[in-house]
């Protein structure tokens, strides 16, 4: 048993000679110079598509009115009268505080007085010296006293007048801070003032665009406040002063707060400073740009290709490919512009109706590789030259 053993382990361990296999199911036979067929690769495309595309920037800010001020007191004292309810509409000019002015009006009656008193002076000096009984002098002095009396008198009326304090313009005040009897300090908060017949809207964008802002120029507001609501507004200025920290450049645009440019809406509710607001700076719309999938874009050198698929004949390296073969490679250089939601603006390199490679780029070294389509949503699923149109199907865009 264990001399038969030997035995067969040294006849299966011995060196083979070469063998000749036929047919196509075995090993190659020796000396054969029959190459394996080139692997194509699967690639998922895409056409390039016309479309409207909207050139222009996102931002945020606040709605601030078109004027606003906190009415302050200039001066100490105790709140006399209110001459306005919460809330309501006031004009300019209107009273809307009026502090203790008793003592103010006693100087008032004092300084008249006064003056009263180096009027008479005066006029009687003037009699004398025509007279010549008296001197120059003496006239000179009553009129620098007469002087003295004036300035007295309307410094005492400016004292009198801080202590009515009116509204600086047409607007709309908030909720009084104070109430009647109260005493107050000068530069207390009062009451804020605002006018809101025009809103602004201040927000700012990156140094790059501000060759493309101008006075005039539209923009679109979304509010939190008014979901499904459009507004719109346009720049009043440009800030010609960059922020250095942020590169960024300052714009304050300007709306009417009466509903009639809203869009998606009907009116409803004024707004109101302080609302946050989405802001969409438009620079343009082109109604036919050429767009094509972000994923399709190949960077090489500083430049942006993609990979077209076209037929063997329009790429000259593409002559030793199989004669079965439909479909080849082939990479085209493009020039970008906007790029919005997944898609980019060509501006140069491709026109309408071309196919695109948008996945398996990686399998594409050189011009001329064949390539079958690989349709989204079908997994491993590729449609064969002899199922395919005459020209590509595109599986996206």
């Amino acid at each position: 048993m264990a001399a038969l053993s030997g035995a067969a382990w040294w006849y299966q361990s011995k060196p083979q000679g070469p063998k000749e296999m036929v047919g196509g199911h075995g090993p190659t036979a020796v000396g054969s110079t029959t190459a394996a067929p080139p692997r194509i690769a699967g690639v998922e495309v895409a056409k390039v598509m016309r479309t409207t595309l909207q050139d222009d920037a996102q931002s945020v800010g606040s709605l601030r009115s078109r004027q606003s001020v906190m009415v302050r007191p200039e001066v100490a004292g105790r709140v006399k009268t209110l001459g306005f309810k919460d809330g309501a509409q006031v004009r300019k000019g209107q009273l809307l505080v009026q502090l203790d002015d008793t003592l103010q009006r006693a100087e008032l009656s004092q300084a008249q007085a006064q003056l009263s008193i180096a009027e008479a002076n005066f006029k009687r000096n003037q009699e004398l010296l025509a007279q010549n009984f008296v001197a120059q002098r003496v006239l000179d002095e009553s009129a620098a006293n007469l002087q003295v009396v004036q300035a007295q008198l309307s410094l005492v009326q400016a004292r009198l007048g801080r202590m009515a304090i009116v509204a600086p313009f047409d607007g709309t005040v908030g909720l009084r801070a104070v109430n009647v009897g109260d005493y107050v300090k000068d530069g207390a908060d009062l009451v804020n003032l605002e006018d809101i017949g025009s809103m602004l809207v201040d927000f700012r964008l990156p140094e790059r665009y501000q060759r493309k802002l101008r006075p005039g120029q539209v923009v679109e507001l979304a509010l939190d406040a008014f979901p499904g609501q459009a507004f719109k507004a346009r720049i009043e200025a440009v800030d010609p002063l960059l922020d250095a920290n942020g590169r960024s450049v300052g714009v304050r645009a300007v709306l009417p707060n009466t509903g009639g440019e809203r869009t998606g809406g009907s009116g409803g509710a004024p707004l109101r400073p302080g609302m946050f607001a989405r802001v969409t700076a438009i620079f343009g719309v082109n109604d036919a740009a050429l767009v094509v999938p972000e994923e399709s874009l190949v960077p090489q050198g500083g430049k942006q290709f993609v990979v077209l698929v076209v037929a063997p004949s329009d790429v000259p390296a593409a002559s030793n490919v199989p004669a079965n073969t439909e479909w080849v490679s082939k990479r085209q250089e493009v020039k970008l512009g906007v790029r919005r939601q997944g898609k980019v603006e060509v501006r140069e390199g491709l026109s309408e109706g071309q196919t695109i490679v948008v996945a398996g780029q990686q399998r594409l070294q050189r011009d001329g590789t064949p390539v079958r389509i690989v349709e989204l949503g079908k997994g491993a699923a590729a449609s064969t030259p002899a199922s395919s149109a005459s020209a590509p199907r595109a599986s996206g865009g």
